[in-house]
């Protein structure tokens, strides 16, 4: 839908479609208190008061338009809450029906009030209405889709954050420092007369401080990825060292077949490990390089292929026999990659190496710890230390402001004429802008809210 086209009422089920306790409907526009006096029987609303009634459909007893007789039908009893433009999520008239979860109730509900003057939702348009009435700005909006989307607990804690404003204050900061240097220049160049041209080592300085602001946001923008898109992590080593039994321990469940037969994993296990971040776990077949198993052998291949893609490599072997010229061999392959070193059976050997983090997949022993260093490994900075999230489409506005203020920044220290400087300025004030919705084009705002589900 085009920005620019007119806000009709829009409507749609906001709880997920099933059996349940509660279900939600959700009116937004200029006739949500039109449509609800329709079919709601106790319609006088005042603000922060809810209402308790009975949600009925009028249907005319004859085919005569000019006959006023109705028979009521009863919906479903529901409590309806509503909400006064400005002081509503969208900043418009809202209305929301709670309603018993039936799936059929529900939709009857949603029906009746599309027949009463309102239209379907589409995906996220609740949070763009939000966001184009100036309840919330771009990260604000972008920060509920990654709460709805959040795949472990940890992140939607830090979604939250950037839905308080979080990072909206710290990006308007940067902004607000580069604006008053363009202030500065552009009086300069406009009254010659009564202001002076900054000094160039102002410039230069201010510049390089804020690039140091751009740069401390950018600092979290790897965690940032990890924690929205997950991080691989594969279990490597020789056959029989525990690797499906280390799999199931630290996923707390049977998940991959254990025996103490060698070659017992022929595919490649995957499952998702909440660690604060998710982690998708990979169980992979023994590498070995003897065995004419045909199976095996392809197995093997997964698992190489694995490590390839994996972001941390676990890689295992059995500590009552120590390391051996076969896991050296697997080692080998890992001369590239990030990895911790794992020490099994530790229930059953005295051995020491300080290098390893010892554990017992059969007892649990140490499980815990490992745990602890995986989340380590995978993601460099404590989530409880994280300002905020930064997605892909903010992190390239603020890349793109960065390359600006430096380009300014090497013309300040080559001292060139300043009405030159301010087109770079001006260019980092552009992205930033992009980056909070004040510059946005329709297509960049339709891709966004895209990734919404219909009702938010």
């Amino acid at each position: 839908m085009n920005v620019l086209d007119e806000f009709d009422t829009i409507t749609a089920i906001a709880t997920p479609v099933g059996t349940g306790g509660v279900g939600v409907i959700r009116i937004s526009g200029e006739k949500s208190f039109e449509i609800i006096e329709k079919i709601f029987t106790n319609p006088n609303f005042e603000p922060r008061k809810f209402n308790h009634g009975w949600i009925v459909d009028k249907l005319q007893e004859s085919e005569n338009e000019n006959n006023n007789e109705y028979k009521i039908q009863y919906i479903d009893e529901v409590i309806v809450l509503p909400f006064f433009a400005p002081n509503s999520y969208t900043g418009e008239d809202v209305i929301e029906i709670q309603c018993h979860g039936g799936v059929n109730v529900v939709k009857n509900i949603l029906n009746l009030v599309l027949k009463n003057g309102a239209r379907m939702a589409e995906k996220g348009e609740f949070t763009k209405r939000a966001f184009l009435n100036k309840r919330m700005d771009l990260s604000q909006a972008e920060s509920v889709a990654d709460i709805i989307h959040s795949k472990t607990s940890e992140f939607a804690k830090i979604s939250v954050k950037n839905l308080s404003g979080v990072l909206k204050e710290k990006i308007n900061f940067i902004r607000n420092q580069i604006f008053e240097v363009l202030s500065k220049i552009t009086a300069g160049i406009d009254f010659p007369e009564d202001v002076k041209e900054p000094e160039y080592e102002y410039l230069t300085d201010s510049f390089s401080s804020i690039i140091e602001l751009i740069d401390s946001v950018l600092s979290g923008a790897k965690t940032s990825n990890i924690f929205r898109q997950g991080a691989s992590v594969a279990i490597i080593g020789k056959p029989n060292v525990g690797k499906s039994s280390l799999f199931n321990a630290l996923l707390s469940l049977d998940r991959a077949i254990v025996t103490d037969i060698a070659g017992t994993t022929r595919d490649v296990i995957k499952e998702t490990l909440d660690l604060g971040i998710p982690v998708t776990l990979v169980d992979t077949a023994g590498i070995r390089d003897k065995g004419d198993d045909k199976v095996e052998q392809i197995g093997i291949e997964y698992s190489k292929q694995s490590l390839d893609e994996a972001d941390l490599v676990l890689f295992v072997y059995d500590c009552t026999q120590g390391i051996t010229e076969e896991d050296k061999d697997v080692l080998a392959l890992l001369k590239d990659k990030k990895y911790i070193l794992i020490a099994n059976k530790s229930d059953l050997s005295q051995e020491k190496n300080n290098n390893a983090v010892y554990i017992s997949a059969l007892t649990g022993e140490g499980i815990d710890e490992l745990k602890q260093e995986l989340t380590k490994k995978v993601c460099d900075i404590n989530p409880e230390n994280l300002e905020f999230v930064t997605n892909t489409r903010q992190q390239e506005c603020l890349r793109k402001a960065r390359n600006s203020i430096e380009q300014a920044l090497i013309a300040s220290q080559l001292r060139e004429l300043q009405d030159l400087i301010s087109i770079d300025v001006k260019a980092a004030i552009l992205a930033l802008d992009e980056l909070t919705g004040e510059l946005i084009t329709d297509d960049i705002l339709n891709n966004i809210f895209d990734h919404f589900c219909i009702g938010k």
